[in-house]
């Protein structure tokens, strides 16, 4: 199935009981750099040096160059929790990106990241058959957790993100037949 225009948003406002995500706005910039500033948020990231404040502002603003980036809002706090993006819709495959997904380390364990990447898949498998996942080769962690939603390494490649070098990524993927499969 294409997308239809009008209808699919990379950019929509999802929530749940416990998180909600909404589009990343410029003024969010100091409290979003308040989760990121953390370093061992970053030890595993293939950019591990984005908790400084003139790295992350590259990267927050490659997130709000693609339009698809969002803040994630602990609903019981009101806190942001972390960022997350949809990016890269491929016509041709029928498939979207997620990624450049960060949480606060209180968050870490808490199923939080679970939460919003199934918030995130159902909304996108009533428009596209895959979405893919960029995860660097060293960070484990995200390997892992990525692996509990059910998807598969695809591949490897190298990626340059938004004014960073590149960088040794693997590719994960979950297909919606596999998704509704699991989850319906």
């Amino acid at each position: 199935m294409a997308l239809r225009q009008g209808i699919f948003s990379i950019q929509p406002v999802l929530e749940n009981d416990t998180i909600l995500l909404r589009p990343l706005e410029n003024e969010d910039f100091e409290a979003l750099y308040q989760v990121a500033s953390d370093p061992k948020i970053w030890e595993q990231h293939p950019n591990k040096d984005r908790w400084r404040e003139e790295v992350f502002r590259v990267y927050f603003e490659g997130a709000m160059q693609s339009k698809g980036a969002f803040k994630i809002i602990d609903k019981a706090t009101g806190q942001i929790a972390g960022s997350t993006r949809i990016y890269d819709y491929n016509e041709e495959e029928n498939s979207i990106l997620i990624g450049y997904t960060f949480y606060a380390r209180v968050y870490w364990g808490k199923g939080v990241n679970l939460l919003a990447k199934a918030l995130m898949l159902d909304y996108l498998f009533q428009y596209v058959s895959k979405v893919g996942f960029h995860i660097g080769a060293e960070n484990i962690r995200s390997q892992i957790a990525i692996g509990r939603l059910g998807a598969k390494k695809v591949g490897e490649q190298e990626i340059a993100y938004y004014g960073e070098p590149s960088k040794l990524n693997y590719i994960y993927e979950v297909e919606r037949v596999a998704w509704n499969e699991k989850n319906g």
